[in-house]
């Protein structure tokens, strides 16, 4: 483990790097994903309830009166994105295909991520009582403004159908053990802050469960083979730039609004982030099953690089920094 520690490549990064070998090799599929379904969500949700064991009832106050925070990052989220999108309409056809760009555009339309989004300002000792709600804002908004945007900005055919057990799924997996854990701080508050490992291992580990359980798909639905290889990168390095145009932006714009060291973490995570888990579901929904792949092969490659990237500038940031103080 020291000698791993020594090494002048990020740990973490080759941990991500080694799962999406595995799963491209061994990817889950019938029995197995749905085991792996439900470890995720259990991961998520202790996740979630070592969030809520840690955070004093003062420290959410903090995260939820941060309206300017919360404020930007939707805005980050559902309009700087959506821009971004409609320009890159640039690129068809040269590089992106009509089905490509589509799918290119979706993904700036869908909500930020979650888990990810607040283990990532975790692992940077940023605001997580912020980030908790702020993901969480994004997407219990994205259920109804996700599919309006699509309505406003694609053609799809049919009307978009908004389903609510994405709110019950939120509050279920996500606030319910968050308050579990905040009811129970009183007598695991202490012997949690001593096992800071634990802590981290469950930031970690769901986030390479839910990289796993999102190539298994790719593999599994061969997502990768309906279209050409040179298009599969242009696709990459589209939105490899679309991400760094984001995360220039969240960077610059927390600097301007004045926000602290935390809070500049949440917007640079929260605001550059989109969601697999929600974006699937709703593309499945409101795309023909003739061009869903493809809708879809943009998102997961997007989902992919951030997921990479803002675990290397997570791992970064962290180093010699204070945890931060949220109240």
């Amino acid at each position: 483990m020291k000698r791993l520690s020594a090494l002048p490549v990020d740990t973490f990064l080759l941990a991500l790097l080694a799962v999406v070998g595995l799963a491209t090799l061994l990817p889950a599929h019938g029995t197995a994903a749905d085991v792996l379904s439900v470890a995720t969500k259990v991961a998520i949700g202790l996740l979630f309830w070592l969030y809520g064991t840690r955070l004093s009832p003062q420290q959410a106050w903090h995260g939820l009166r941060q309206w300017r925070l919360h404020l930007l990052v939707l805005a980050t989220t559902f309009v700087v994105f959506p821009v971004l999108g409609l320009a890159a309409r640039a690129l068809v056809p040269s590089v992106l295909s009509i089905d490509l760009y589509s799918g290119l555009l979706f993904l700036c339309l869908v909500p930020s991520t979650v888990q990810s989004s607040i283990a990532f300002t975790s692992i940077a000792r940023g605001h997580v009582s912020a980030a908790i709600v702020s993901a969480s804002l994004s997407n219990i908004l994205g259920v109804a403004l996700t599919p309006l945007l699509v309505v406003l900005l694609m053609h799809t055919s049919g009307a978009p159908h908004v389903d609510a057990t994405a709110i019950r799924d939120i509050v279920l997996q996500l606030l319910l053990p968050f308050a579990l854990g905040q009811l129970m701080r009183r007598w695991l508050a202490g012997p949690i802050a001593r096992h800071t490992l634990l802590t981290k291992a469950v930031d970690r580990g769901s986030i390479l469960l839910v990289v796993y359980t999102a190539f298994s798909i790719g593999m599994t639905e061969q997502i990768w083979s309906t279209v050409e290889p040179w298009r599969v990168v242009a696709v990459a390095a589209v939105s490899a730039a679309l991400l760094a145009a984001v995360l220039a932006f969240t960077t610059a714009a927390g600097r301007l609004a004045g926000f602290d060291r935390g809070d500049q973490i949440v917007l640079l995570f929260c605001g550059s982030k989109k969601s697999l888990a929600s974006g699937l579901p709703m593309a499945l929904v409101l795309f023909p099953a003739t061009t869903v792949g493809l809708i879809m092969l943009p998102l997961m490659l997007f989902h992919q690089i951030q997921l990479v990237v803002c675990a290397v500038i997570a791992s970064r940031l962290s180093r010699g920094a204070e945890p931060v103080s949220s109240g």
